[in-house]
This record gives structure tokens, sequence and C-alpha cells, in this order.
């Protein structure tokens, strides 16, 4: 893992959380007349004015279909659609543009993975290797692909903090049936920030290769595919302050080569007659029908917008801010922590005794503060901690501690409603 978003910039002017929040206007915005406190960004980001002034452009200027015409706004379409690709290459480091395949979401990067790739090297008794934090998404697509193959999935389990064991994880790679690797970057239930370089390492140690879900980390963290040498990466545009609906999967040009196709249609071909059927090059061979084209106009919008700011800055404040949110939580009585790993990203999940989490968020709606409240998508973890559910507060980079200081307010507010 890249170590550039954890060091302080040096930059003359520091960074201005009140400049970035101008440029969200539903941070404006007021919830049952109180101002709005969004803290849910794990669940979906909020959008800058680059992102929606772009999405509007494409349509307003350059509405047309890609790679099917050759008058002047299906051209410009297909330049903008593809240097969207561009943007992706650039924000995850990839080697080219043909290592990036535009996708739904994180979800569908990962069943992609599953079907084309992981699928066909599959004999009953081989080994799917995950860990305990994993969201869902990243333990289905597995659990139905050994469904089909005979395959058996094995899970690195947390300590106490959410951390993963990595000694245990070590010894489920070393085992000689196993065929791949599927983690997290960052939790999204607890925060932790896995150590992906190295156990990255420590599978490819065992020829076993490496598919990391970064949904949670690339709002975050700096993404350096060829720093952290995994072999597929993936990510979801609406977690990165992109649109929904949009996303992006790194993978190795040797393995996009030699995958399947994931659906048949329009664009994935390069000849179809009644007899036999011939692919695209890749990576449009994974990208069948008609795509997200304003989609992926704005995820890049998005990329282009995050790159611009100081990014060492930005996660100096995020670091600052959540460990300001720890301590401020802290005190509170009767609350706990869930998930104290020493390397976090901006989670803060917790219990408050005596009042279930969906208590808790219904009584913070009422001040206007938005966090989630749930199991997250998480359900192991949450049985990990012998819970059902947890209270969210999720940060981003527009965040202040006002709005800390908000939600431990709404939480005297909860404790006033439910005594201990």
């Amino acid at each position: 893992m890249s170590a550039a978003l954890h060091t302080p910039s040096r930059a003359a002017v520091p960074f201005d959380p009140a400049a970035v929040r101008v440029q969200f206007p539903i941070l404006a915005t007021t919830v049952h007349g109180k101002p709005l406190v969004y803290l849910d960004n794990a669940a979906t980001a909020q959008k800058p004015l680059a992102v929606l002034d772009a999405e509007r452009d494409y349509y307003t200027t350059a509405n047309a279909n890609v790679h099917r015409g050759v008058h002047f706004l299906s051209e410009e379409a297909t330049r903008r659609y593809e240097a969207a690709r561009g943007a992706v290459r650039r924000f995850v480091h990839a080697a080219g543009d043909d290592e990036i395949v535009f996708v739904r979401g994180t979800t569908e990067a990962v069943n992609l993975v599953a079907h084309s790739f992981v699928g066909p090297r599959l004999t009953p008794g081989d080994e799917i290797v995950i860990t305990h934090l994993e969201h869902h998404s990243n333990i289905v697509p597995w659990q139905l692909l050994c469904e089909r193959t005979g395959a058996v999935l094995k899970v690195a389990p947390i300590d106490d903090r959410g951390d993963v064991v990595a000694a245990v994880l070590e010894r489920l790679l070393a085992s000689p049936r196993a065929r791949f690797l599927a983690m997290a970057h960052v939790s999204n239930a607890l925060g932790t920030i896995l150590p992906v370089a190295a156990f990255t390492a420590l599978a490819h140690a065992h020829g076993i290769p490496v598919l990391v879900d970064g949904a949670q980390a690339a709002p975050h963290l700096a993404v350096d595919v060829q720093a952290l040498g995994c072999d597929f990466y993936a990510f979801s545009g609406h977690k990165v302050f992109g649109p929904t609906g949009i996303g992006a999967l790194y993978a190795r040009r040797e393995h996009l080569e030699a995958m399947i196709p994931w659906q048949g249609g329009g664009d994935m071909i390069a000849s179809v007659s009644f007899e036999k059927t011939t692919w695209n090059r890749v990576p449009y061979k994974f990208e069948a029908g008609t795509p997200n084209i304003a989609g992926a106009i704005g995820l890049a919008a998005a990329l282009d917008w995050l790159i611009a700011q100081d990014l060492a800055q930005v996660a100096a404040y995020e670091h600052d801010l959540l460990a300001y949110g720890t301590a401020a939580l802290s005190a509170v009585p009767g609350l706990r922590l869930v998930g104290t790993a020493v390397a976090k990203a901006s989670v803060l999940s917790f219990t408050l005794a005596g009042v279930h989490p969906h208590d808790v968020g219904t009584i913070l709606d009422g001040e206007g503060i938005a966090i989630r409240t749930g199991h997250h998508c998480a359900q192991p973890v949450m049985d990990r901690f012998g819970i059902p559910a947890t209270a969210r507060a999720s940060l981003a980079l527009y965040n202040l501690r006002a709005d800390l200081d908000a939600l431990v307010a709404g939480l005297a507010r909860v404790r006033a409603l439910f005594p201990a």
C-alpha cells in the first residue's frame, strides 16, 4: 500500500475543507429544519459541481452512442468516454488504458472476475481465500462459484481490534489447494486498512492471483496497483464522489486476454455469424451493450477533481478528523467503538448501551444528522463481535469537526430519550 496519503504535505497553503464544501451543493440542504450533517460517506459520497457539470455538459453537447458512428456527436462521445478510461488508468496507475474495464460498480467487477477468471480455473476441492472483514459483495459471488464448481471458501479471521490475523491468512495461502485471494483494501464496517501489498506478496509467493475490493479505499488512499502488486482492483464511482451505476475494474492485461467474456451482445464482438462469434479486443470484450457513457464521464470528472486536491494534506486532515471523532465518541457514556485497528480510514462504528442502532439513527435523523445503521452488508463482522448491528458515522474530506460535535450532541439527545 502506498504511504503517500499518510504523509502530511509541505504545501504552503493548508487544506481548507470550507473551500471544498462550497463545491457540494447538497451540503447546504436542511433536514427537518436543521442543517444537514452528512456522515454516511461509506454508503455513498456526495458529488461536487465538477461532476454534476460534466454529466450535464455531455448530455447537452455530445449525447450519442459510442464506438459505432462516424458523425460528429458519436465521435465526440467516444472521445470523452475513452478519455474517461484514461482518467481511471491514471488514478490507479495501471500500465495502460486497455487494463481498465468499465462496470456498474465493485459488485459487478467481483462477479466478472469470479465468472471469467477464477471459475474456469477451479476443480472440486480447490480453495478461494477471503477475510472475515469482507462486504457481502466479496463473499456471495465466491459462495455461488463454490456451489457451481465444488470449490471451498476459506476465511482468514480477524482479532478483537478488527485486524486480519496474518499468520492464519499465510497458512491458508500455503495450502496446495489455494487458488485465489480476494480481500478488501479498507473495511466498510470497521475502517480497517488491510496491508494489501504485504498480503498480495504472500499470495504471489504461492502463485495465487489476488483481487482487491477498493470501494472504500479509493476516496481516502492513494491507489497504485503497481505498488500493491495485485492482479485485479475494483472500485465504485459513487464512493469516490462520482455517479452511481458506474465503476471500474483494473486487471492485468494478460489476465484479460485469457479470460472468457462476461456478457454477450453488441460492442464486445469482432464478428458474428450464426456459426461462430469472435470477440473484440480487450477491454471491450467485457463491455457488452451501450455503456454508461455519462457515468464514465462523471467518474472521470470525480477522479480528476480528487487528484487535483493535495491528497497528502487531505489524508492528514482526514486522519486528524478521525482522531478527533474517536476521542469525542469515546467520551460518550455507554458508547462502544467497534473496530479499533491502528491503521484505519474514516469509519466510526459504535453501539450505545441500551439503545438499538436503528433508534440511534432515527433520532439523529431528527437532528439533521445522516449516519448508517445496520450490519452494513457485513453480517459476519457483526457476528464476530457478537452484535446484530452498529451505528456508523463515516467521514469525507468535506466533513468538519463541527459535524462530529453535532453527532455527539445528537447522541446526548438519544441518551435523554433512552436513559441508561
